[in-house]
């Protein structure tokens, strides 16, 4: 049986940095590399396409980092208020 390949959808999917990264907020995955057990994104700012970096895409699920899909300022804060009235009601 082939083994899963991880990260199967990461081209072209889109991703928000809570934080600017290099003036940015919004970028795509246009390349992925394999490296032993290591799964690479290439990052694309939206805006501006001379900005690109590779990223371990396991970092991508680190919601204090990054978020699926491009989310406005609005939206992001929304989602944090959201989290932290969560964390209220946990304790």
């Amino acid at each position: 049986m082939p083994k899963k390949q991880k990260f199967p959808y990461l081209i072209n999917s889109k991703w928000t940095a809570n934080q600017k990264t290099w003036g940015w907020r919004h970028f795509q995955v246009v390349n992925r590399k394999n490296e032993g057990k290591w799964v690479f994104a290439e990052m694309v700012a939206a805006c501006d396409p001379n900005v690109r970096f590779w990223i371990n895409a396991k970092s991508l699920k680190d919601l204090n980092q990054w978020q699926a899909g491009w989310q406005s300022l609005q939206e992001m804060e929304e989602t944090n208020d959201s989290d932290l009235e969560k964390e209220l009601v946990f304790y």
